[in-house]
C-alpha cells in the first residue's frame, strides 16, 4: 500500500498492511535540515525541504503544513515575531476590549494574507510533489483557540464567563476564516484539516458545549462537505470532554498522554480513528528506541482499530533521531475489537 491507501483505509475503518505513522514535527524537522524554526516558520519552502527530508528518513505516512498557531492571527492583523530557536509569538494580542472587533481586518482572505499564503504554498508544493502517494495534512485554528489568540488567553476565558455573547461573536468571526482558511488548503491539495482547538481543554463540558461546540460543528461539517477529511487537535487532558468530541463526527481525534485511551475508544467508538497517547516528552525525547516500541505497541492493544501512529503532540526539539525512528518503525495491522 502507499502511504496514502494506508491512511485512507484506516479512516475508512478497513484492514491496512500497517498503522499510519503521523507525527507532527515542526521544531524538530526545520533543526533536522540545519534550519531554524523562524525559517521553518516563515518560509514555505523550508518547512517542505524539512517535512521531506524526514519523511525520506523516518518513512511516515503524512507531512504537514502545520508550524504555529498565528497564520490567521496574521490574516487579523496581528503582528507576529518569529524566533530563531522557538515558535513564533504574537507581539501583543490586537483586541483590548471584546466589544470592539474594529481593530481586526475584515475576513482575511487566504490568498492576499501573507502568512496564509505561505502556507498554501507549502500544500501547492507538498500536492505537486506527493500527489497520490501520501497524505497531506492541511490546518486550521479552532474558535475558542482562535479567538484566544486574538485576545490573549487569560483575558478571553475570563470573556467566555462574563460576556458569552461577545466571546461567541467573536469566536463566529474566527470560524468564518477558518472554514476560508481549510477550503483553500483543501483546494491547493491537503486531503485532511486539522483543528487545532487547544484552549478547549481548560473549559468545564457545559461551557465548553454551549459556547464552542457548535462552532466546532460548524467549522468541521464546512471541511467535510468541500470533501475534506477532518483531525482534532485539542492539547491536554480532554477526558472530559468525550462525550461532547464524540457527537462532532471528526474522522481524526488526537489525544494526548494523560487521557486513558480505553475510555477514549469507549466514547469515540469504532468510527474514529485516533492517534497519539504516546507522551512526545517522557516518551519520545526522554524515551529509548525500545521503550518507545513498547509504548506504541501498548496504545495499539488499548485503543484497538482504527488507529495512528503519533505522540499526542510534536516530537520536541532534541528528541535523538533513533527514538523517532523507532516510533516510526512499521507496526503490523491486527484485527483488535473492542466491545
Amino acid at each position: 500500500m502507499t502511504s496514502l491507501e494506508r491512511y485512507l483505509a484506516t479512516v475508512q475503518g478497513r484492514a491496512t498492511d500497517m498503522l499510519p505513522r503521523v507525527p507532527i514535527l515542526m521544531q524538530f524537522a526545520a533543526e533536522y535540515i540545519g534550519s531554524n524554526y523562524a525559517a521553518f516558520a516563515s518560509d514555505w519552502r523550508v518547512l517542505v525541504e524539512a517535512n521531506l527530508r524526514c519523511r525520506e528518513q523516518f518513512g511516515f505516512d503524512q507531512v504537514s503544513a502545520i508550524s504555529d498557531p498565528y497564520r490567521e492571527a496574521q490574516g487579523f492583523g496581528a503582528e507576529i515575531q518569529y524566533i530563531v530557536d522557538h515558535a513564533p509569538c504574537l507581539v501583543r494580542p490586537p483586541l483590548v476590549d471584546i466589544h470592539d472587533l474594529s481593530p481586526l481586518h475584515d475576513d482575511p482572505d487566504p490568498y492576499t494574507s501573507e502568512r496564509m499564503l505561505d502556507r498554501l504554498l507549502a500544500v501547492r508544493e507538498f500536492k505537486r510533489l506527493l500527489d497520490g502517494d501520501c497524505s497531506i495534512l492541511g490546518w486550521v485554528e479552532g474558535p475558542v483557540a482562535e479567538a484566544a489568540n486574538l485576545r490573549g488567553v487569560q483575558d478571553f476565558l475570563l470573556d467566555l464567563m462574563d460576556d458569552e455573547s461577545a466571546a461567541f461573536t467573536l469566536m463566529e468571526r474566527c470560524t468564518a476564516t477558518a472554514i476560508r482558511f481549510a477550503r483553500a488548503q483543501l483546494a491547493e491539495g491537503a486531503d485532511t484539516i486539522g483543528i487545532g482547538d487547544a484552549i478547549a481543554s481548560q473549559l468545564p463540558p457545559d461551557l465548553y458545549r454551549e459556547q464552542v461546540w457548535p462552532l466546532e460543528k460548524r467549522l468541521i461539517e464546512a471541511i467535510q462537505a468541500s470533501g475534506g477529511l477532518v483531525k482534532l487537535h485539542i492539547c491536554g487532558n480532554i477526558t472530559h470532554l468525550l462525550p461532547h468530541l464524540a457527537e462532532l463526527k471528526v474522522d481524526i481525534l488526537d489525544i494526548d498522554h494523560m487521557v486513558d485511551p480505553i475510555t477514549a475508544r469507549r466514547h469515540m467508538g469504532p468510527g474514529t480513528a485516533i492517534a497519539g497517547r504516546i507522551d512526545p516528552v517522557g516518551d519520545v525525547l526522554h524515551g529509548t528506541p525500545e521503550s518507545i516500541r513498547a509504548a506504541v505497541a501498548q496504545s495499539y492493544d488499548a485503543l484497538g482499530n482504527p488507529h495512528m501512529v503519533m505522540a499526542g503532540c510534536e516530537i520536541p526539539s532534541g528528541t535523538p533521531s533513533a527514538n523517532l525512528a523507532a516510533l516510526c518503525e512499521p507496526l503490523p495491522y491486527a484485527p483488535l475489537d473492542f466491545a
